[in-house]
């Protein structure tokens, strides 16, 4: 069975683990109503799609 000879340094382990953190996510501005949403997906104001509607979003009701 392998078994490491050394202990790996924290130096080593964090170095190897540099290219593991998570990217941002990209956003893109909804054609139809202005608002950020995240690209290939259907807007959750508007329920829009490609121009299209795709998804019947009832009005919020303000209270205030």
């Amino acid at each position: 069975m392998a078994v490491p000879k050394k202990k790996v340094s924290k130096s080593k382990r964090n170095m190897r683990r540099a290219h593991d953190a998570l990217g941002k996510n990209s956003y893109m501005e909804c054609p139809n109503c202005g608002e950020l949403k995240l690209p290939h997906n259907v807007c959750s104001e508007c329920g829009y799609y490609d121009k299209k509607e795709v998804v019947s979003v009832s009005n919020k009701t303000e209270e205030e």
